[in-house]
């Protein structure tokens, strides 16, 4: 493929450490005892995943054929999952190895009710920073996605003054920013992309509605979780009707997943309505999998699935 087809992923880069309580936690927190817990949980069944969403975005982009290029800073410990993105072609040149970190990770207990409890370290995230995009070859595209605050603040700004087209997706990362803050990052990016309840949050912190933000980008995609998607433009509102899917193992990575799709769309110049529904169905083919990279298809596979689904060819 050629080079104008790379989509720059700037985002975390982590391990999920998923543990399973097989009890209730009510069981064992006493609830007038919770100002001096100190509990401790048998976990029996634990797995480790790749993540972070500059990750889980970059794998979903090469099943699809496209050339992502990550950019992030991670830990000592990354060298599993560089070996995991290389054997899928993944050019990881610009994930930068601290030697003095971990790489981030989440640590995520759950038990038989679905409760969680999670702990999050930011590890090498927390110097996303220092990768500067100036000194990277140019694609297509580019993507801010949750990352260490600065590296957000960062990345944004050089993409703007690079005149790279990038989507702003603040994701987990929206409570980092104030409303002035928020409203700065949407007024660099061309396309911004929120969760229902991000959006609900992002109007609140910013005070700006639909239209303010479309003032500023060119547009705003609100997914909707079983409900589908809305992608709002200027000129038009796309109602985007959900996927089918054979069964839901875990939404863990669907966002991320419908993110790759989102690039996938923007990089091959194909409509709104096109691009919402392959990002769609990316989402819907990760829920039917455990953990965030653990999806197959080829892509000829996936155009076969698209027309199945929508009735609509995408060659």
């Amino acid at each position: 493929m050629e080079f104008f087809m790379k989509a720059i992923i700037c985002g975390s880069l982590a391990y999920d450490n998923i543990m399973s309580f097989h009890d209730r936690f009510r069981n064992h927190i006493l609830p007038d005892k919770i100002h001096m817990l100190n509990v401790s949980f048998m976990v029996p069944a634990m797995r480790r995943e790749f993540g972070g969403c500059a990750g889980n975005i970059s794998y979903n982009l090469a099943l699809l054929d496209d050339i992502p290029l990550p950019v992030g800073t991670v830990g000592k410990d990354f060298a599993p999952y560089r070996e995991w993105l290389t054997s899928f072609d993944i050019d990881n040149r610009h994930v930068i190895t601290l030697d003095d970190c971990f790489t981030a990770q989440a640590f995520i207990t759950t038990d038989i009710d679905d409760n969680q409890i999670t702990a999050f370290h930011p590890g090498a995230m927390s110097h996303a920073h220092r990768n500067n995009l100036t000194q990277i070859e140019l694609g297509k595209i580019g993507i801010v996605s949750p990352d260490g605050k600065e590296g957000m603040v960062e990345h944004a700004r050089q993409f703007a003054e690079l005149g790279t087209p990038f989507i702003f997706d603040p994701g987990q990362g929206m409570p980092m920013f104030n409303g002035e803050e928020l409203r700065a990052l949407i007024a660099q990016s061309n396309w911004v992309t929120v969760n229902d309840y991000e959006w609900q949050l992002m109007q609140n912190r910013t005070g700006w509605t639909e239209a303010d933000v479309l003032r500023n980008a060119d547009a705003l995609i609100v997914t909707l979780g079983s409900l589908g998607s809305v992608i709002h433009t200027f000129n038009r509102t796309y109602e985007i009707p959900p996927a089918k899917v054979s069964g839901i193992s875990d939404p863990t990575g669907c966002g991320d997943a419908y993110r790759a799709g989102l690039l996938h769309g923007l990089l091959h110049g194909m409509d709104w309505e096109i691009t919402g529904r392959i990002a769609g169905l990316m989402g819907a083919i990760k829920i039917e999998s455990p953990g965030t990279q653990n999806h197959r298809f080829t892509a000829q596979e996936f155009k076969a699935r698209f027309r199945e689904t929508y009735r609509i060819s995408i060659d």
